[in-house]
Protein backbone atom coordinates (compact mmCIF):
# COMPACT_ATOMS: atom_id res chain seq x y z
CA UNK A 1 0.00 0.00 0.00
CA UNK A 2 1.18 3.51 -0.70
CA UNK A 3 0.87 6.80 1.11
CA UNK A 4 -1.97 9.12 0.00
CA UNK A 5 -1.55 10.50 -3.54
CA UNK A 6 -3.77 11.46 -6.47
CA UNK A 7 -4.60 8.63 -8.85
CA UNK A 8 -6.67 8.51 -12.04
CA UNK A 9 -9.99 6.72 -12.33
CA UNK A 10 -10.06 3.65 -14.52
CA UNK A 11 -12.93 2.71 -16.82
CA UNK A 12 -14.42 -0.70 -15.97
CA UNK A 13 -13.68 -3.46 -18.47
CA UNK A 14 -14.69 -7.08 -18.80
CA UNK A 15 -11.64 -9.33 -19.01
CA UNK A 16 -11.45 -13.06 -19.53
CA UNK A 17 -8.80 -15.13 -17.85
CA UNK A 18 -9.95 -18.22 -19.76
CA UNK A 19 -10.72 -18.54 -23.45
CA UNK A 20 -13.67 -16.38 -24.51
CA UNK A 21 -15.24 -19.38 -26.22
CA UNK A 22 -16.15 -20.81 -22.84
CA UNK A 23 -19.01 -18.26 -22.56
CA UNK A 24 -19.38 -18.48 -18.82
CA UNK A 25 -19.92 -15.65 -16.38
CA UNK A 26 -16.91 -14.37 -14.42
CA UNK A 27 -16.64 -15.52 -10.80
CA UNK A 28 -14.39 -12.68 -9.64
CA UNK A 29 -14.85 -8.91 -9.46
CA UNK A 30 -11.52 -7.07 -9.30
CA UNK A 31 -11.62 -3.47 -8.07
CA UNK A 32 -9.43 -1.11 -10.10
CA UNK A 33 -10.85 2.25 -9.04
CA UNK A 34 -9.61 5.28 -7.18
CA UNK A 35 -6.68 4.59 -4.88
CA UNK A 36 -5.62 1.28 -6.39
CA UNK A 37 -2.13 0.79 -7.76
CA UNK A 38 -2.25 0.17 -11.50
CA UNK A 39 0.79 -2.04 -11.14
CA UNK A 40 -0.86 -4.18 -8.49
CA UNK A 41 -4.10 -4.45 -10.45
CA UNK A 42 -2.00 -5.75 -13.36
CA UNK A 43 -0.10 -8.15 -11.07
CA UNK A 44 -3.35 -9.62 -9.72
CA UNK A 45 -4.70 -9.89 -13.27
CA UNK A 46 -1.62 -11.87 -14.28
CA UNK A 47 -2.24 -14.35 -11.44
CA UNK A 48 -5.93 -14.66 -12.36
CA UNK A 49 -5.15 -15.27 -16.03
CA UNK A 50 -2.40 -17.77 -15.23
CA UNK A 51 -4.89 -19.59 -12.97
CA UNK A 52 -7.49 -19.70 -15.75
CA UNK A 53 -10.01 -17.64 -13.78
CA UNK A 54 -12.62 -15.37 -15.36
CA UNK A 55 -13.01 -11.92 -13.86
CA UNK A 56 -14.54 -8.50 -14.40
CA UNK A 57 -13.08 -5.18 -13.28
CA UNK A 58 -14.97 -2.32 -11.67
CA UNK A 59 -13.95 1.21 -10.75
CA UNK A 60 -15.32 3.31 -7.89
CA UNK A 61 -18.29 4.62 -9.88
CA UNK A 62 -19.21 1.10 -10.96
CA UNK A 63 -19.22 -0.15 -7.36
CA UNK A 64 -21.50 2.74 -6.48
CA UNK A 65 -23.88 1.92 -9.33
CA UNK A 66 -23.92 -1.89 -9.16
CA UNK A 67 -26.89 -3.48 -7.42
CA UNK A 68 -26.44 -5.82 -4.50
CA UNK A 69 -28.17 -8.57 -6.48
CA UNK A 70 -25.62 -8.16 -9.28
CA UNK A 71 -22.78 -8.20 -6.75
CA UNK A 72 -24.07 -11.53 -5.53
CA UNK A 73 -23.66 -13.05 -9.00
CA UNK A 74 -19.92 -13.00 -8.27
CA UNK A 75 -18.22 -15.37 -5.87
CA UNK A 76 -15.29 -13.15 -4.92
CA UNK A 77 -14.45 -9.46 -4.65
CA UNK A 78 -10.74 -8.56 -4.77
CA UNK A 79 -9.45 -5.19 -3.59
CA UNK A 80 -5.71 -4.98 -4.40
CA UNK A 81 -2.95 -2.75 -3.12
CA UNK A 82 -2.66 0.99 -3.45
CA UNK A 83 -3.67 3.82 -1.13
CA UNK A 84 -6.26 2.69 1.40
CA UNK A 85 -7.23 6.27 2.28
CA UNK A 86 -8.00 7.05 -1.36
CA UNK A 87 -9.75 3.71 -1.89
CA UNK A 88 -12.09 4.28 1.03
CA UNK A 89 -12.70 7.96 0.37
CA UNK A 90 -13.29 7.20 -3.30
CA UNK A 91 -16.27 5.01 -2.43
CA UNK A 92 -19.61 6.35 -1.28
CA UNK A 93 -21.06 5.15 2.01
CA UNK A 94 -23.85 3.64 -0.10
CA UNK A 95 -21.25 1.54 -1.93
CA UNK A 96 -19.49 0.35 1.23
CA UNK A 97 -22.81 -0.46 2.90
CA UNK A 98 -23.81 -2.49 -0.14
CA UNK A 99 -20.46 -4.30 -0.27
CA UNK A 100 -20.62 -5.12 3.42
CA UNK A 101 -24.12 -6.53 3.02
CA UNK A 102 -23.15 -8.62 -0.02
CA UNK A 103 -20.10 -10.04 1.77
CA UNK A 104 -22.21 -10.84 4.81
CA UNK A 105 -24.60 -12.66 2.49
CA UNK A 106 -21.89 -14.87 1.03
CA UNK A 107 -19.70 -12.89 -1.39
CA UNK A 108 -16.05 -13.79 -0.76
CA UNK A 109 -13.47 -11.06 -0.15
CA UNK A 110 -9.73 -10.95 -0.76
CA UNK A 111 -7.96 -7.82 0.47
CA UNK A 112 -4.33 -7.25 -0.53
CA UNK A 113 -2.39 -4.65 1.49
CA UNK A 114 -4.61 -1.57 0.98
CA UNK A 115 -7.52 -3.96 0.52
CA UNK A 116 -6.75 -5.45 3.93
CA UNK A 117 -6.73 -1.99 5.54
CA UNK A 118 -10.10 -1.22 3.85
CA UNK A 119 -11.56 -4.47 5.19
CA UNK A 120 -10.89 -3.33 8.75
CA UNK A 121 -12.46 -0.57 10.78
CA UNK A 122 -10.63 2.09 8.80
CA UNK A 123 -11.80 5.65 9.55
CA UNK A 124 -11.62 6.25 5.80
CA UNK A 125 -14.95 4.61 4.95
CA UNK A 126 -13.71 1.11 5.74
CA UNK A 127 -15.88 -1.98 5.35
CA UNK A 128 -15.43 -3.10 8.99
CA UNK A 129 -15.55 -6.81 8.28
CA UNK A 130 -13.46 -7.22 11.44
CA UNK A 131 -15.83 -6.43 14.29
CA UNK A 132 -14.24 -3.06 14.99
CA UNK A 133 -10.58 -4.05 14.58
CA UNK A 134 -8.43 -1.44 12.79
CA UNK A 135 -5.11 -2.72 11.49
CA UNK A 136 -1.79 -0.90 12.08
CA UNK A 137 1.21 -0.85 9.75
CA UNK A 138 3.77 -3.64 10.03
CA UNK A 139 6.74 -2.73 12.24
CA UNK A 140 9.10 -1.88 9.36
CA UNK A 141 7.04 1.27 8.81
CA UNK A 142 8.10 2.59 12.23
CA UNK A 143 11.73 2.31 11.13
CA UNK A 144 11.10 4.47 8.07
CA UNK A 145 11.20 1.53 5.67
CA UNK A 146 8.57 1.75 2.92
CA UNK A 147 9.26 -1.39 0.90
CA UNK A 148 11.34 -4.49 1.53
CA UNK A 149 11.70 -8.22 1.01
CA UNK A 150 10.16 -10.00 3.99
CA UNK A 151 10.17 -13.67 4.93
CA UNK A 152 6.78 -14.92 6.10
CA UNK A 153 6.17 -18.32 7.64
CA UNK A 154 2.92 -20.11 6.93
CA UNK A 155 1.06 -22.14 9.53
CA UNK A 156 1.88 -25.18 7.37
CA UNK A 157 5.56 -24.53 8.04
CA UNK A 158 6.67 -23.08 4.68
CA UNK A 159 8.85 -19.97 4.55
CA UNK A 160 8.39 -17.57 1.64
CA UNK A 161 10.23 -14.40 0.68
CA UNK A 162 7.58 -11.87 -0.36
CA UNK A 163 7.35 -8.23 -1.35
CA UNK A 164 6.11 -5.82 1.35
CA UNK A 165 5.24 -2.16 0.81
CA UNK A 166 3.54 -0.06 3.51
CA UNK A 167 1.36 -3.04 4.42
CA UNK A 168 -0.50 -3.83 7.63
CA UNK A 169 0.04 -6.44 10.28
CA UNK A 170 -3.24 -8.14 10.98
CA UNK A 171 -3.41 -8.69 14.72
CA UNK A 172 -6.79 -8.93 16.40
CA UNK A 173 -9.03 -10.58 13.82
CA UNK A 174 -9.38 -13.95 12.15
CA UNK A 175 -7.14 -16.99 12.03
CA UNK A 176 -3.43 -16.35 11.33
CA UNK A 177 -2.40 -18.13 8.15
CA UNK A 178 1.12 -16.69 7.84
CA UNK A 179 3.29 -14.58 10.12
CA UNK A 180 5.95 -11.90 9.76
CA UNK A 181 9.39 -12.40 11.34
CA UNK A 182 8.16 -10.65 14.50
CA UNK A 183 5.32 -13.22 14.76
CA UNK A 184 2.53 -10.74 13.98
CA UNK A 185 0.02 -12.02 11.40
CA UNK A 186 0.84 -11.27 7.76
CA UNK A 187 -2.11 -13.25 6.33
CA UNK A 188 -5.40 -14.02 8.08
CA UNK A 189 -8.70 -15.63 7.20
CA UNK A 190 -12.15 -15.68 8.74
CA UNK A 191 -15.85 -15.32 8.17
CA UNK A 192 -18.06 -12.27 8.03
CA UNK A 193 -21.64 -13.46 8.18
CA UNK A 194 -21.89 -16.00 5.37
CA UNK A 195 -18.89 -14.54 3.53
CA UNK A 196 -15.32 -15.86 3.62
CA UNK A 197 -12.58 -13.24 3.98
CA UNK A 198 -8.84 -13.56 3.29
CA UNK A 199 -6.54 -10.61 4.04
CA UNK A 200 -2.84 -10.24 3.30
CA UNK A 201 -0.52 -7.45 4.40
CA UNK A 202 2.12 -8.49 1.86
CA UNK A 203 2.18 -8.77 -1.94
CA UNK A 204 2.78 -12.41 -2.91
CA UNK A 205 1.51 -11.52 -6.40
CA UNK A 206 4.42 -9.10 -6.99
CA UNK A 207 6.21 -9.74 -10.30
CA UNK A 208 9.94 -10.14 -10.72
CA UNK A 209 10.28 -6.50 -11.83
CA UNK A 210 9.19 -5.26 -8.38
CA UNK A 211 11.85 -7.37 -6.69
CA UNK A 212 14.88 -6.41 -8.79
CA UNK A 213 15.70 -3.09 -7.04
CA UNK A 214 15.59 -4.78 -3.62
CA UNK A 215 17.81 -7.38 -1.97
CA UNK A 216 15.70 -10.45 -2.69
CA UNK A 217 17.43 -13.81 -2.43
CA UNK A 218 14.75 -15.86 -4.23
CA UNK A 219 12.73 -15.60 -7.45
CA UNK A 220 9.08 -14.55 -7.63
CA UNK A 221 7.68 -17.94 -8.65
CA UNK A 222 7.00 -19.50 -5.21
CA UNK A 223 5.54 -16.24 -3.92
CA UNK A 224 3.22 -15.94 -6.93
CA UNK A 225 2.12 -19.55 -6.46
CA UNK A 226 1.16 -18.59 -2.91
CA UNK A 227 -0.86 -15.66 -4.28
CA UNK A 228 -2.75 -18.10 -6.50
CA UNK A 229 -3.41 -20.31 -3.46
CA UNK A 230 -4.83 -17.36 -1.52
CA UNK A 231 -7.14 -16.48 -4.42
CA UNK A 232 -8.31 -20.09 -4.65
CA UNK A 233 -8.94 -20.23 -0.90
CA UNK A 234 -10.96 -17.01 -0.94
CA UNK A 235 -12.90 -18.02 -4.06
CA UNK A 236 -13.75 -21.52 -2.90
CA UNK A 237 -14.24 -20.77 0.80
CA UNK A 238 -11.37 -23.16 1.47
CA UNK A 239 -9.77 -22.60 4.88
CA UNK A 240 -5.99 -22.63 4.77
CA UNK A 241 -3.85 -24.16 7.54
CA UNK A 242 -3.80 -21.70 10.43
CA UNK A 243 -2.56 -21.22 13.97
Amino acid sequence: MRRPRLLLWVVPVLVAGCAASEHRAPDILLFNGRGTSRGDVAAVEDILRDSGLLYSTANSARLDAISESELKTYRLLVIPGGNFVEVGNGLTTRATTKLRSAIGSGLGYLGVCAGAFVAGASPYNGLNLTNGVMFPFYALENRGIRKAPVFVTTAAGATLEVYWEDGPQLTGWGQPVARYPDATPAVVQGSFGDGWVVLTGVHPEAPESWRRPLAFTTRAGPSQAYAAALIEAALNRKPLPHD
